[in-house]
């Protein structure tokens, strides 16, 4: 069932705005981009380029990571347990996917999936490097450096695996010898030098990927210490990452292993979680960490945990059973819950007319661009279509698969950098706004003329979900103080998060 519901999902639901988002930068191909380093748009592109657009396509990488990673469990089952390892396995694939993290992390077509892959590959590597005689094992060293960089081409957070792999070298007094070891810095430089990419975008657009991420972090402007902030990650991980999984990494560390391997995994999959979790609640005393950061701390403890199931003197007889049909239980209805909520109706809806504007975002985009069609037949030559928003932009793209539409807004997003104000200038165009993204008096500002707006209701199954208004604006002025949307003086004057109007909107309600 928990397959089936995966599949429904992968098939059926429409593209998360960040789904969306990512596939247009595949559109778009460059070294690298400024929300997340490039390996995953350039997939999307390829893919694209090679099979169309469509759910499917869009979401096998995700297929493919997925068998990738239960291929890998599979070996690291039968070397952890020998015998036992064939139910293992299926053990450890059942956790995996009654967990809410990996049940939609691994689902969705972001940048995560491929994170976890490769740090998964790159952490098995380590150990089967720290488990043998490193005279006859650099192969596996090399290896790590070659994943860890691959995990960097997806996420920045690729950074907290090395830094787990640096401490639990540190950690062991038989270990510590590698760091006068030059295959060590060599593993690190490949690890760089797979990454050189996203250094060569940064260099060229004055770091502002890295500032982004500096900015968010270590350099928030907040100067006061929030003690609730490592209480807050540490419970939302917990009912995230799976209450009941969470107890089972508690038990994980009381398991003993009497292989060299089983030991050296433990010891390395403990420090990785150790590691990543002290560091990012640390980290949350002065910044907003979420906690989806703390992603790659989780997949070597699965199978780990899968042993708290085994009987060793029966091969196939399960453990606390009890627990385990509580785990698939709680697992199925959570997924299916997320199913509902992301394919058919977002339950939010069905609470309130707002709130969980994300996900209301999902539905209705066909009958949105028909619409939008509509409006455009008016105009003797095609209009630059834009939005106010980068989530909004992702998704109209998608669905018209035009990879010219544009988010014009408060916010630093990848489209300010492919804002091109000779090519816009004196264009007309179509603006898209909504409630969460007003179109804004400076929106108007920025057009030689505009007409009255009108408005569009998004429903789902006869429930009312959101609304659109569009604007048709003549002559896009796109020169002038429009010209560099990074200029301090771009007139877009929002909050910074570019979800606030300074005066008021245009956008109103039902």
């Amino acid at each position: 069932m928990l397959l089936g519901l995966r599949l429904i999902f992968w098939l059926g639901a429409f593209p998360n705005p960040d789904e969306a988002y990512y596939w247009l930068w595949g559109q778009h191909l460059d070294w690298s981009y400024f929300d997340h380093p490039p390996l995953h748009a350039w997939v999307q592109g390829v893919l694209a380029a090679l099979l169309g657009r469509s759910h499917f396509v869009l979401r096998l990488p995700n297929l493919i990571t997925t068998g990738l990673l239960f291929w890998l469990y599979w070996v690291i089952c039968h070397q952890l347990y020998g015998r036992q390892g064939h139910h293992a396995f299926w053990l450890t694939v059942l956790l995996v996917l009654t967990s809410p993290l990996f049940f939609l992390f691994l689902a969705m077509a972001w940048h995560d999936h491929w994170l976890v892959w490769f740090g998964t590959a790159a952490s098995y590597c380590f150990v089967r490097f720290l488990n043998r005689d490193r005279a006859s094992s650099y192969s596996w060293l090399y290896a790590t450096g070659l994943l860890i960089g691959l995990a960097g081409l997806c996420k920045y957070v690729a950074l907290f695996l090395g830094l787990g792999l640096l401490v639990t070298i540190t950690a062991q007094s038989r270990w510590r010898s590698l760091f006068w070891n030059g295959h060590l810095y060599g593993a690190i430089a490949i690890a760089l030098l797979v990454m050189t990419p996203v250094f060569w975008w940064n260099s060229q657009y004055d770091w502002h990927s890295f500032q982004f991420y500096l900015g968010r972090s270590v350099q928030a402007e907040s100067s006061t210490m929030n003690w609730f902030g490592p209480i807050g990650f540490g419970l939302l991980s917990i009912l995230i990452f799976g209450p009941i999984h969470s107890w089972l990494t508690v038990k994980a560390t009381q398991q003993g292993f009497t292989s060299s391997f089983g030991a050296t995994y433990q010891r390395v999959a403990l420090t990785l979680l150790g590691t990543s979790s002290c560091l990012l609640a640390l980290l949350s005393l002065w910044a907003p960490v979420l906690y989806y950061w703390n992603i790659l701390a989780y997949p070597l403890l699965l199978p780990l945990m899968a042993g708290h199931f085994l009987t060793p003197q029966r091969l196939h007889e399960v453990r606390d059973r009890r627990l385990l049909n509580t785990t698939l239980l709680l697992g199925t209805g959570v997924a299916t819950l997320l199913v509902f909520h992301f394919t058919f109706m977002p339950v939010s809806a069905l609470i309130s007319e707002t709130g969980d504007d994300d996900t209301r975002m999902v539905y209705g985009w066909q009958p949105t661009a028909e619409w939008l069609k509509r409006e455009a037949a008016v105009f003797s030559e095609k209009p630059l279509l834009l939005t106010t928003d980068y989530r909004s932009a992702a998704a109209l793209a998608y669905i018209l698969n035009d990879s010219s539409v544009l988010s014009i807004s408060g916010r630093i997003d990848q489209f300010d950098f492919w804002y091109d104000p000779v090519n816009l200038d004196g264009r007309d165009a179509l603006l898209l706004g909504d409630e969460w993204h007003p179109i804004c008096p400076t929106h108007l500002a920025m057009f030689a003329r505009t007409d009255s707006p009108t408005a569009f209701a998004v429903q789902q199954l006869g429930q009312f979900i959101k609304q659109y208004t569009v604007i048709r604006g003549e002559e896009f002025r796109a020169q002038g103080n429009t010209a560099d949307p990074f200029d301090p003086e771009y007139p877009l004057a929002f909050t910074s998060d570019g979800e606030t109007c300074v005066g008021a909107s245009l956008t109103g309600g039902r």
